[in-house]
C-alpha cells in the first residue's frame, strides 16, 4: 500500500509539471496571437503587455541574439531540467517537491518554446511608474517562484524535516 501512495505522489508533482506546461504554452500563443511586437498595452497595475524575444536566459539576461549561444543555452538548459527531474524524484519534503514542480514546468515551457527558432517568447512587462524592471513569461515566473520557495524553506524551514 505504501508504494501506491509513493507513485501517486509523484504522479501528482508530474501533473503539476503539465499543467504549469499546458498554461505556459497557452499564454505564449495568446501573446503570439493577441499582441504585436514591440508594441506596450496596460494589463494590471505594475505589468503592461509587451511582446518581444529573447534569445538569452530568465528575464533577457545574457540575450545576445546569437543562434549558437541560444542553442548552448538550450543544452544546458535539458541537462539542468533532467537533474531538477533527478531532485524531484529524490525529494521527500513535499514543500520541496512544489518548489521543484514549479522550476521544472517554468524550465520545460522554456526549453520547448525555444526549440524553433532559439527564442522564448516574453511579454509580462514589469515595471513601477517609468522605471522598466524586465519583460519576462510564464515559465519565468513559476521558476521564481519555485527558487524563492526553496530559498525560503532552507532559510526559515530548516526544521521542516522534522
Amino acid at each position: 500500500m505504501e508504494r501506491q501512495g509513493f507513485l501517486f505522489k509523484d504522479r501528482l508533482y508530474l501533473y503539476m509539471i503539465i499543467i504549469l506546461l499546458c498554461i505556459d504554452i497557452a499564454s505564449k500563443q495568446a501573446a503570439l496571437n493577441l499582441l504585436t511586437q514591440g508594441t506596450s498595452q496596460s494589463f494590471i497595475p505594475f505589468i503592461d503587455l509587451f511582446l518581444t524575444f529573447n534569445s538569452g536566459v530568465a528575464f533577457g539576461f545574457l540575450d545576445f541574439g546569437e543562434r549558437l549561444f541560444s542553442n548552448i543555452l538550450m543544452v544546458v538548459g535539458i541537462l539542468i531540467f533532467l537533474y531538477l527531474l533527478y531532485l524531484l524524484k529524490e525529494e521527500s519534503v513535499p514543500s520541496k517537491k512544489i518548489a521543484l514542480s514549479f522550476i521544472c514546468g517554468g524550465a520545460l515551457g522554456n526549453i520547448l518554446d525555444r526549440v524553433p527558432d532559439g527564442f522564448v517568447t516574453d511579454f509580462l512587462h514589469l515595471k513601477i511608474n517609468d522605471f522598466s524592471f524586465f519583460v519576462f513569461n510564464f515559465a519565468d515566473a513559476s521558476i521564481s517562484i519555485g527558487a524563492v520557495l526553496i530559498i525560503y524553506l532552507e532559510l526559515f524551514k530548516k526544521d521542516h524535516a522534522n
